[in-house]
């Protein structure tokens, strides 16, 4: 993108002066100074045993003699102790943007595309969602599209929770109820899982007799498959029902139990080839390496039991992923909490030969808090399901501004999604945030809806206008559509840091920093009224492409537009 084209110009520069470096250019913290800056003089004088002014000043004129230098920049000088400082000439902003505009996804296109499997969400099989399955299926959904919209192809699974304890606990409270599978109903799996869940933390035996139903379940018992399957329907329609409406997706729906077909092959396998170990009557993988500080607990394979747990169909799943796909890199999205135990499921698979340890990024995220800094619960104490968070959402959104309670129920729900996603979204996803639904409610500050109510705002202009033959102007260029437009222009950068650190808080503040400036652009231009043809134009070009990026980037983050706010 820009700095790219701007670092190859004038790198030969610092080469025709006698120092070789890599050229850095970057965004000026001074933009009443400057566009753009470079610094690489500090660092040269270092090495060159020259100070950085003698080495600015000379890079300065080598780079004001390269050919047609005057068509990128307006401006460029030396300011001390040793900066480089680039203002750019309107005509190549101008270039630039339209280039950018005219580009298949703005020229955002990774050069060496690679092929990921993403493995998001992972609710389990018959407990209602809450609060916490948010972040993995919207953080997942967005790197996702970010990674797609960069040319990489993604093949992504729900990983469903379908054979672990909670089945043993449900099916054990139905059959203590005398209630058949024809029986179960969504209503009654809400109540009963967190009924037994509760009783089991409180008696021992009692768990030991559900993990005995799972067991039993998952070496075939057909009494048991018969409640499971039943349970795994209704529970999973939910599932999709829920995630239908924030608008996420998946390729595969497989669970933990569509690799445990593989388990016992393996397992004969790496006992075999002696990189199973005995501990207590168990079968394990040491994973400690010398270089660590600590010790790892090792992976359990299989327990003295004969059950296998969670770490042992995770490396099956990723067994089965490799002989169907051909993949580049995995991508786990899950709690920051879960990274212990995928550290160990990632070196087992490196260890079994499985599969590089390198092909995995662990992309842990932070809890999601109430305004008590707390983990986010409902007024009783408990993390509140999800189809009540979107009600309660909806409410205050409603109450918070008038003209919506008549809005239709479309964008009503579009609204609650950019609440929900902008608020996750726009943090780092390793911290914890909180959750302020007055707060994100707003239509002002960095919300969902003040970005949906500057697209919406500049768009009506699109619409009352022909824009049939719009051009940019290289004349009569102001301050803030300026400023805009430099703005825009920082796409590439942004996006790049997105897609390398599986981060899409930089494409929230790409937005909402463009939000701000195109904001600023309207208040400050009347545009409507505009008699001068060429600069009304321009304007509108402005217009047009500052939408048509907002649209595309507010997609990335699995956000729609309403019709109207």
């Amino acid at each position: 993108m820009i700095i790219e084209t701007l670092e190859k110009l004038i790198q030969p520069a610092f080469t025709n002066c006698g120092y070789e470096c890599d050229c850095s250019v970057i965004e000026s913290n001074r933009p009443e100074l400057c566009d753009y800056q470079c610094d690489n003089s500090f660092k040269l004088a270092k090495i060159y045993h020259q100070s950085p002014a003698v080495i600015a000043n000379a890079v300065v004129e080598k780079i004001k003699q390269i050919e047609n230098i005057d068509y990128y920049f307006e401006k460029i000088e030396f300011a001390n102790p040793g900066f480089i400082n680039f203002t750019l000439n309107n005509e190549f902003i101008n270039n630039c943007l339209e280039k950018m505009t005219n580009e298949e996804n703005f020229g955002l296109k990774t050069g060496a595309p690679k092929t990921y499997f993403l493995d998001y969400g992972g609710p389990n099989i018959a407990k209602p969602l809450h609060v916490g399955h948010l972040r993995s299926a919207i953080v997942g959904e967005s790197v996702k599209r970010i990674l797609n919209f960069g040319g990489n192809n993604t093949v992504c699974d729900v990983h469903l929770g379908d054979y672990g304890l909670q089945i043993g606990e449900v099916i054990y409270g139905l059959k203590e109820k005398n209630l058949k599978p024809t029986d179960i109903t969504l209503e009654l799996l809400d109540t009963l899982y967190p009924e037994m869940s509760a009783r089991c933390k409180e008696d021992e035996s009692l768990k030991e007799a559900c993990a005995t139903i799972t067991k039993d379940l998952q070496d075939g018992n057909e009494e048991y498959r018969e409640y499971w399957k039943v349970i795994c329907e209704i529970s999973g329609n939910d599932i999709k029902r829920l995630y239908e409406y924030l608008d996420v997706s998946f390729d595969l729906w497989e669970g933990e139990s569509s690799a445990y077909k593989y388990l016992p092959m393996l397992f004969d396998k790496y006992k075999k080839e002696g990189k199973l170990v005995v501990s207590d009557g168990a079968y394990v993988i040491p994973v400690t390496k010398d270089t660590d500080a600590k010790e790892l607990p090792p992976l359990i394979f299989r327990k003295s039991n004969g059950a296998y747990l969670y770490g042992s169909t995770d490396v099956a799943t990723i067994y089965e992923r490799l002989n169907n796909y051909k993949i580049d890199n995995f991508l786990y999205f899950t709690d920051l909490r879960q990274g212990l135990h995928f550290e160990q499921v990632f070196r087992s698979c490196e260890i079994l030969g499985i599969a590089s340890r390198d092909k995995f990024e662990f992309c842990g995220f932070g809890t999601v808090n109430g305004t008590d800094g707390k983990p986010f619960k409902t007024r009783a104490g408990n993390s509140p399901k999800l189809d009540g968070l979107f009600k309660q959402v909806k409410e205050v959104l409603v109450e918070s501004k008038d003209t919506l309670a008549s809005a239709s129920e479309q964008d009503l729900d579009i609204l609650v999604n950019s609440i929900i996603k902008f608020a996750d979204l726009q943090n780092n996803r390793e911290r914890d945030y909180i959750f302020d639904i007055e707060k994100f409610s707003k239509i002002s500050g960095k919300t969902g809806p003040y970005i949906l109510y500057t697209y919406l705002r500049l768009n009506k202009i699109l619409q009352l206008e022909d824009c049939s033959c719009l051009k940019y102007s290289n004349t009569q260029v102001n301050k803030s559509e300026r400023e805009l437009k430099i703005q825009l222009l920082t796409l590439g950068k942004n996006f790049n840091k997105a897609q390398e650190e599986k981060m899409p808080s930089y494409i929230c503040d790409y937005i909402y920093n463009v939000c701000n400036y195109a904001n600023t652009f309207y208040e400050n231009n009347r545009i409507k009224a505009e008699k001068n043809t060429e600069v009304k134009n321009n304007w509108l070009a402005l217009i047009q492409t500052t939408t048509k990026i907002l649209k595309s980037m507010l997609n990335l983050l699995v956000i729609d537009i309403p019709s109207v706010m």
